[in-house]
């Protein structure tokens, strides 16, 4: 055991083993110092904390779930209850990490290509099922933005995780060439309640009633601002049109590589929309990849290196069809939806990823038994 009096004499490796400090202001200095953390101030990872954590896992904690690039590190259960006190979650989350780590780890999401492009790409995470509920995650406003403890706790966990187990580093190993605010935390809960069609985690194969986490690997969310008319009968399809525009924005990875898998996050009032209209999801899934196209002359004159020549006004889409377009419903009802553009790279593409959450591990957590 190192024995810390000077965070800034300390040794460089502190991934190896167990460390002490004088106190949490000089563990926390120490952990800036080592770029333990992502730049914000974290929960010192004291090992009853960590212990704590694994307990709420379920799991054993030297349990390794996998190697996670690109510096291959093994991500064991304790690696990752340590980064999920870091980013301050609370027991009651651990589960929804060690679920978000598990989609990731899976081949086809390619974490470290994702992890070391240039490209801004950030795994968002949607969480279905009863454990929305359990541990308080955010769906309406404000979803993505602060204020909400189980949403930006758990994607910072996620956050650390990468960069902590996988090596991530700007500008060393994770490339990317600006990045964007996800790269902190990027999760939130689909709002299942104000939807008209049935949970995401439903329509990809997931039990009813089941916990599940989506991943995709996206770039920020880009609004899509629209006004019904409930007088026009076309009103749905302009909606449809507004979204697949934002889709095939002729600037992005989507429209130049022409593959990836991007998110569409409606509001409930632009749902209903849709819904009202009599289009399922699958409906708008596919309306979206059918509308998501540009000319291919458009593209050739603004990115000539990506465009192979042919007749220019050749219908080029930008997702390869509605499998590539994953709907959800979250947000606060008015006039704004989201689109989230992605990478459309990788030896898979940047494919949706999803895995079921564990909640039928039991534990009992010290100092919270139920009372007599």
């Amino acid at each position: 055991m190192t024995v810390l009096t000077d965070p800034a004499a300390a040794p460089t490796d502190v991934r190896s083993g167990l460390l002490s400090a004088v106190d949490e202001a000089a563990a926390l200095e120490f952990l800036h110092l080592n770029t333990c953390t992502d730049g914000l101030p974290v929960v010192i990872p004291t090992p009853e904390r960590v212990d704590r954590m694994v307990l709420a896992s379920g799991l054993d904690a030297d349990i390794n779930l996998g190697t996670m690039g690109p510096g291959g590190g093994a991500t064991t259960i304790a690696k990752i209850a340590t980064n999920a006190v870091m980013a301050g979650c609370i027991p009651d989350y651990m589960p929804i990490v060690v679920a978000g780590i598990q989609a990731l780890l899976q081949p086809e999401f390619d974490l470290a290509e994702v992890q070391s492009t240039t490209h801004c790409i950030a795994p968002l995470m949607i969480v279905n099922g009863p454990m929305i509920g359990a541990c308080g995650l955010a769906a309406g406003f404000g979803a993505l933005g602060p204020g909400h403890r189980a949403n930006a706790s758990i994607g910072r966990a996620i956050r650390l995780c990468m960069m902590n187990i996988g090596g991530a580093r700007p500008g060393s190993s994770d490339m990317a060439l600006l990045g964007h605010p996800g790269k902190f935390s990027f999760c939130l809960a689909e709002d299942e309640d104000s939807s008209p069609w049935e949970p995401l985690s439903v329509s990809l194969g997931y039990p009813e009633g089941s916990s599940a986490v989506t991943i995709v690997g996206t770039e920020a969310p880009h609004s899509v601002v629209f006004v019904n008319d409930a007088d026009d009968p076309d009103s749905a399809q302009r909606l449809l049109q507004c979204l697949a525009r934002v889709v095939a924005n002729t600037g992005s990875n989507n429209s130049a590589l022409r593959g990836g898998t991007v998110a569409v996050a409606l509001n409930p009032e632009h749902a209903t929309v849709l819904a009202d209209a009599g289009l399922s999801r699958a409906d708008v899934q596919a309306g979206i990849a059918a509308l998501a196209t540009n000319p291919r002359g458009l593209l050739r004159s603004l990115n000539p290196t990506f465009v192979r020549d042919g007749d220019p006004d050749d219908p080029i889409a930008s997702v390869e069809g509605p499998e590539n377009v994953i709907v959800f419903v979250a947000g606060g009802s008015g006039l704004y939806s989201a689109v989230f553009p992605s990478w459309a790279a990788g030896a898979h593409d940047n494919p949706v990823v999803h895995t079921a959450i564990d909640t039928d591990q039991a534990c009992v957590i010290p100092g919270m038994e139920p009372r007599p």
